[in-house]
């Protein structure tokens, strides 16, 4: 048996470094994305990964590391490209290069990063949420709903202990017209990596009591730049689109605008520009209900002169009216009356001929209807002279009876039944033996 060199891992592991130190001496890009990142004592720890586009699949990993000092350098100056921090679920391009620890493994050690790159695919994922959203035919739905006039009944989302959110009530409760607005808050995060959900799940709250508010207000009180990326998802610009209720937002700065604000009925710039936008509001309603009352009491009052300026007119007008009218109702009623009585001697005389003719035609009706009505009297009492039982006596024929009952079939007949036999002259009672 032939004996092979042996190695201690320390010793391979310095083969192993030794390579690649050689063969690979120098700085490359690399395009990945950050599936997990960790700053410990100012040095960044991250987990890059590269994924199958079609399954999402992960096909590649490896650490990387940035020490303090690049890294102090490097993350503002992200930011400032950006406008926010890196963080899991970013693509980046890094600088690195290759550096294998014998008691560490191997990582990649960054040396710069290329902002850009993040921020084109930000873009491209912020334009392919607003393709998504348009079809689906929801990215102006919450902008065609309508504010009621006196929007009053708000639901605010925001976080409680947020300034922003103090500014927005104390401006509503204190504001110079006396306006009322009832408020209740729905806390929620708004920064960080919990925004999403914490918004959706406001959301879904303000839902289970949508009949006690007119719209949606979600304010964010402060807060640096970096923290809208939470205000960029699919899932919250689709709960925003289609929520029944208006939707305010004033989450952002001026030259920053969220997909949420892009899909929300109304995007102000602070808390305090929707409390302002609130209050116009119903100072427009109120002051077009002035309007229309002035508006109302000048027609009002223009219409009561020009109808008391007719009854003035009337006035002047009704006597001269009156004894035209009653000369030509008293002619009227004298012609009426006359024709009355024409018409009524008319109908008398008709009536009384009719009556005369009448008592003419009735004694002869009457005395052949008697004559026929006693011709069918006699008919009837022949008739019935025919069916009386007596006769049937007296031609010999006989009724037994028994109780009372004619007895038609003798078979009805028992032992000890008396019957009786009527005949002509006289009764037989007898015994069924």
């Amino acid at each position: 048996m032939i004996k092979e060199k042996t190695f201690s891992l320390f010793e391979l592991n310095s083969i192993v470094r030794h390579a690649i130190e050689t063969s690979m001496d120098g700085e490359y890009w690399v395009e990945a994305e950050i599936s997990e990142l960790r700053e410990v004592r100012g040095h960044c720890y991250m987990e890059l990964t590269d994924k199958d586009p079609s399954t999402n699949t992960p096909t590649a990993k490896a650490q990387a590391k940035c020490w303090s000092r690049t890294w102090n350098m490097l993350l503002p100056y992200f930011m400032r490209i950006t406008g926010q921090p890196l963080r899991p679920g970013q693509k980046v391009m890094l600088k690195v290069y290759p550096q294998f620890h014998e008691a560490y493994g191997f990582s990649w050690i960054i040396t710069d990063i290329n902002p850009d790159f993040t921020l084109g695919d930000m873009a491209r994922k912020r334009m392919e949420i607003i393709r998504i959203l348009k079809e689906e035919g929801v990215f102006d739905l919450n902008k065609e709903l309508r504010l009621p006039l006196f929007t009053q009944r708000i639901a605010v989302i925001s976080s409680e202990n947020a300034a922003g959110y103090g500014d927005f009530r104390n401006q509503l409760e204190n504001n110079e017209y006396g306006f009322c607005f009832t408020l209740r808050l729905f806390s929620a995060i708004m920064q960080g990596e919990g925004v999403e959900k914490s918004l959706i799940g406001a959301l879904d709250d303000i839902y289970g009591h949508i009949g006690d508010f007119d719209c949606v207000v979600i304010i964010r009180g402060g807060g640096a730049t970096s923290d809208m990326s939470g205000f960029d998802t699919l899932a919250l610009a689709e709960n925003v689109a289609n929520f029944p209720l208006p939707i305010i937002t004033g989450i952002g700065h001026d030259r920053d605008e969220s997909i949420l604000d892009m899909v929300s009925h109304t995007r102000v710039k602070t808390p305090t520009a929707a409390a302002a936008l609130l209050i116009d509001r119903l100072k427009n309603v109120d002051d077009r209900i002035t309007a229309y009352s002035e508006r109302l009491t000048r027609y009002a009052t223009a219409m009561t002169d020009t109808e008391q300026h007719r009854l003035e007119g009337f006035k002047e007008r009704i006597p001269a009216l009156y004894s035209v009218i009653k000369t030509r109702n008293e002619s009227r009623t004298e012609l009426l009356y006359t024709r009355i009585l024409s018409a009524t001697g008319m109908i008398i005389n008709t009536e009384r001929h009719r009556l005369d003719t009448l008592a003419n035609s009735l004694v002869p009706a009457a005395g052949q209807i008697t004559a026929n009505r006693m011709h069918s009297l006699n008919i009837l009492s022949q008739r019935l002279e025919l069916l009386n039982p007596q006769r049937m006596l007296e031609r010999g024929y006989s009724i037994t009876t028994l109780n009372g009952m004619p007895v038609r079939d003798p078979a009805i007949l028992k032992q000890g039944n008396v019957i009786e036999t009527r005949l002509e002259k006289g009764t037989i009672k007898s015994e069924i033996i």
